[in-house]
């Protein structure tokens, strides 16, 4: 069945880029699955608006569909083909009587005469296949959401097909970022023209951390060390996406001094970042004498200004 994108938008043909983007963030944001769980009508509506908006979003792509509708959408899709065909079905090639263009019923009362041997060079590729029976199907985008700490890992999602049809597996490679893509071969669109259907190609989204904050290939990590450890020196345990590693806490550490980890950051094919940990000295929160009181002698020996140099 034939779907207008526009109206899976809930805009005109005459909507602007911005009545366009407006729209679709609106429906994003409503249809998105993490605000309906296990709701298979809203995730099928949400990849719907999906791909209307990756479709109308796209200049160039949004001319050809207002021009030839979902075919527009096909990859290898030629259009001046296409134009050349569509003149062809309504029985003429040229642009009017009497400008040197010729029937197409013309055509047939010739001896041995072909409709596809006369548009047939339109559609070859360069080995001279036909290339209307090689078309694919038209690509299908979606979205899938994954953890902050698979993304660094890599991991593998099963994903039920939007037809209900069959599991597939999803393989998310180690360092993936938000906005990565990841293409499933041949789960798109079937092909109009006999060829092989289009591919699914998921948009990743990774949800943040409350702790960890990634930089490209750098990670940066608060850690939380107390008074004593700040004081006198600690070794402690620190998370890495290779597992955990101790880290040298060393002595009169301030709050917000920053230690670099080498090689422990995000691994994104050959590449390899560094994992930037800064310390944040926590004091005791209850609410007790005996902590005021240590805190009271502690600070006989701030025998310093510590906001001294602060200036505009």
């Amino acid at each position: 069945m034939t779907v207008d994108l526009y109206q899976e938008l809930g805009v005109d043909k005459s909507a602007t880029e911005g009545d366009i983007k407006k729209a679709y963030k609106k429906l994003a944001s409503k249809l998105h699955p993490d605000k309906n769980p296990g709701d298979k009508r809203s995730e099928s509506k949400f990849k719907a608006v999906n791909r209307a908006y990756q479709t109308l979003s796209d200049a160039k792509k949004r001319t050809l569909y207002d021009e030839f509708g979902e075919n527009a959408l096909h990859e290898g899709f030629d259009s001046n083909a296409a134009r050349a065909y569509q003149r062809a079905q309504e029985g003429y090639v040229g642009d009017g009587p009497g400008d040197g263009g010729f029937r197409v019923e013309d055509m047939y009362s010739r001896e041995g005469a072909d409709l596809g041997d006369l548009f047939g060079d339109l559609f070859r590729d360069k080995s001279g296949s036909r290339r209307s029976a090689r078309v694919k199907g038209s690509d299908v985008g979606s979205e899938i959401t994954i953890e902050f700490a698979q993304a660094l890992r890599g991991t593998e999602v099963k994903l039920q097909l939007q037809d209900g049809s069959e599991l597939v597996t999803v393989r998310i490679p180690p360092g993936a970022t938000d906005g990565d893509r990841v293409r499933l071969s041949g789960h798109g669109q079937p092909s109009s023209f006999g060829g092989p259907p289009g591919d699914l190609v998921l948009a990743i989204r990774v949800r943040p951390h409350a702790l960890f904050e990634r930089r490209g290939l750098e990670l940066h990590l608060d850690l939380p060390i107390t008074i004593g450890e700040a004081y006198h020196g600690a070794k402690v345990k620190v998370p890495t996406p290779n597992g955990s590693v101790t880290l040298t806490v060393p002595k009169r550490a301030q709050s917000g001094q920053t230690l670099r980890l080498k090689g422990k950051g995000v691994h994104r094919s050959d590449n390899i970042g560094d994992l930037y940990v800064r310390f944040l000295v926590r004091y005791p929160e209850q609410d007790a004498k005996e902590v005021e009181r240590a805190v009271d002698e502690m600070e006989h020996f701030m025998n310093v200004e510590i906001r001294a140099d602060l200036a505009l």
